[in-house]
């Protein structure tokens, strides 16, 4: 059994606890958690203990593509359509040896940062190998591509393989999960094939959604570069008169069962209804967004709509870093707010509300300690001091 003291225990749902301690068993679960004298020490428990330091649940990452890890700072095209297709050049010349070590090396990041659980999206298969092999704890959303309307069947048929093969490894504390990527990309035949697999094996589904006003403008007018870059490979584009959230939502996607919105800037009030209405999830990257100049999502506006959201850091080819806490900063929350946009309520967003994001009995031990400072001042990258997922520690 393992306990851990430290000189604040940040449980999320109650109170904080001065000179508190975690118990956990040998399944991996909480036992216990409140003041130090109160948590049990049984015999030939290992106890570790930071005095000077904050206990709080693992952090969430309710989106990243941990196989680009290797590609920080290798992207310089500023506009997006460009940024796009030189890392589509950049993912053609890497190995598939190449992706499975930048998602390792992507894994350990992310636990060196304090996070315990990531809905990652990918082409490859690298995350879900990479996390099976560490241990570690997430959902891989298998991203399916075809712009062109003829190609649905192949897409599919790939769709389908990779899921065959990546199946075996989608076992607790892992799942796997299917990502249309994006309205750009995906035409409309293989959204409503991917959307009717989704519901007919129950995968989650994850997929890119009102990110750009170029993503705005290809779907509503069937112009801009995204439009431009399609016909010139005979690929059809039509106008639909609408936002992508509509779009989407007239296809019958966001209606899939277990879905996740990543990013959703360019959204308005009925879009927001919409979301809610549907039961949608929306992974927000305050980051990302401002990186690659798509404008600020309304995050105010869907907290007060009920919608569940949680951050993410996307890729680090577009922010550079895995900090959850500088995402926290640049969302513009601090604090106990911070703290429970970053464990509870990335939870619910991913649908594992039941399972982490808070330190209580019953729940899995997903924990992080941090200099006690970092509840109040963001860290820079990489500061945790203990990350340990399910009971087991993987860093510090």
């Amino acid at each position: 059994m393992l306990r851990i003291r430290a000189g604040w225990v940040h449980p999320v749902t109650a109170p904080p606890i001065s000179d508190g301690a975690v118990l956990v068993d040998d399944r991996g679960i909480i036992a216990a958690v409140g003041p130090q004298g109160l948590v049990p020490t049984p015999p030939g428990v290992r106890e570790l203990a930071f005095p000077e330091a904050s206990l709080v649940p693992g952090l969430v990452n309710t989106h990243t593509h941990l196989e680009l890890t290797h590609l920080a700072g290798r992207n310089a095209e500023r506009e997006f359509a460009g940024w796009i297709r030189a890392l589509r050049a950049l993912k053609d010349a890497t190995t598939p040896e190449t992706f499975l070590r930048s998602a390792e090396l992507g894994v350990r990041d992310t636990w060196a940062a304090g996070v315990t659980c990531v809905a990652d999206t990918g082409s490859t298969g690298a995350a879900l190998e990479a996390l099976a092999h560490l241990g570690g704890r997430g959902i891989y959303y298998q991203e399916v591509f075809g712009p062109d309307p003829a190609h649905c069947a192949a897409s599919m048929a790939e769709l389908e393989h990779a899921l065959a093969r990546l199946s075996p490894l989608a076992s607790s504390p892992l799942s796997l999960g299917v990502s249309p990527h994006a309205p750009y990309t995906v035409s409309e035949p293989l959204y409503r094939a991917v959307a009717d697999l989704a519901r007919r094996e129950g995968w989650p589904v994850a997929l890119h959604l009102a990110e750009s006003r170029e993503e705005t403008e290809f779907v509503r007018d069937a112009a801009g570069s995204f439009a431009e870059a399609l016909r010139a490979r005979g690929i059809p584009v039509k106008a639909h008169h609408c936002s992508p959230v509509q779009y989407l939502l007239q296809l019958g996607v966001l209606a899939s069962g277990n879905c996740l919105a990543i990013h959703c800037v360019q959204v308005d009030g009925p879009d927001i209804e919409s979301l809610r209405d549907a039961g949608v999830a929306v992974a927000h990257c305050p980051r990302s967004n401002r990186a690659h100049g798509h404008g600020a999502a309304p995050l105010a506006a869907f907290r007060r709509a009920g919608l569940r959201v949680g951050l993410g850091t996307d890729s680090v080819l577009s922010v550079g870093d895995s900090s959850l806490w500088a995402e926290a900063l640049a969302a513009g929350l601090e604090g106990a707010d911070a703290l429970r946009m970053l464990t509870l309520e990335g939870a619910r967003a991913l649908g594992l509300e039941d399972e982490i994001g808070s330190l209580e009995v019953g729940k899995q031990a997903d924990l992080t300690v941090f200099p006690s400072t970092a509840l109040h001042r963001p860290p820079p990258p990489s500061t945790a001091l203990l990350t340990v997922v399910a009971g087991r520690v993987v860093h510090g």
